[in-house]
């Protein structure tokens, strides 16, 4: 069974945004029934410190054994910082998606927006968990 955090807000394409101890930074990566359904995670593809998305824009790609999956950023601003370790290690997304396997962190153009992501029972509803 899937691991859903229930501090966390979830995307119904599976991105899951954790804030942090800065009020305006979300930090972003796919959840543990993603990278479950993906299977093995050989390559990450994300995007520059600086670069800006509206929210559903494509920030990314994971590319896995069996399929290449879009990013879709869950809100809008601008990416802060970037998981450099994924370039070598992206595996991370597989062992630990909600830890060291985290994608982008990103400063929010408005904190009001995680409200409108899916809570973890809602998450958990979608997925069928």
């Amino acid at each position: 069974m899937a691991d859903i955090p229930a501090d966390l807000r979830y995307t119904e394409e599976h991105e899951y945004i954790r804030t942090t101890d800065d009020p305006d930074v979300v930090e972003i990566g796919i959840t543990d029934f993603a990278q479950g359904e993906l299977g093995d995670i050989v390559y990450i593809e994300l995007p520059a410190v600086g670069a800006t998305f509206a929210a559903n824009d494509v920030f990314g790609t994971v590319e896995a054994v069996k399929a290449v999956s879009e990013l879709f950023s869950p809100l809008s601003g601008e990416v802060v910082e970037v998981n450099e370790r994924l370039d070598g290690e992206p595996a991370l997304i597989n062992t630990e998606p909600y830890g060291e396997g985290w994608m982008i962190r990103m400063r929010v153009d408005s904190r009001d927006d995680l409200d409108s992501l899916l809570d973890a029972k809602a998450y958990r509803d979608q997925i069928g968990a």
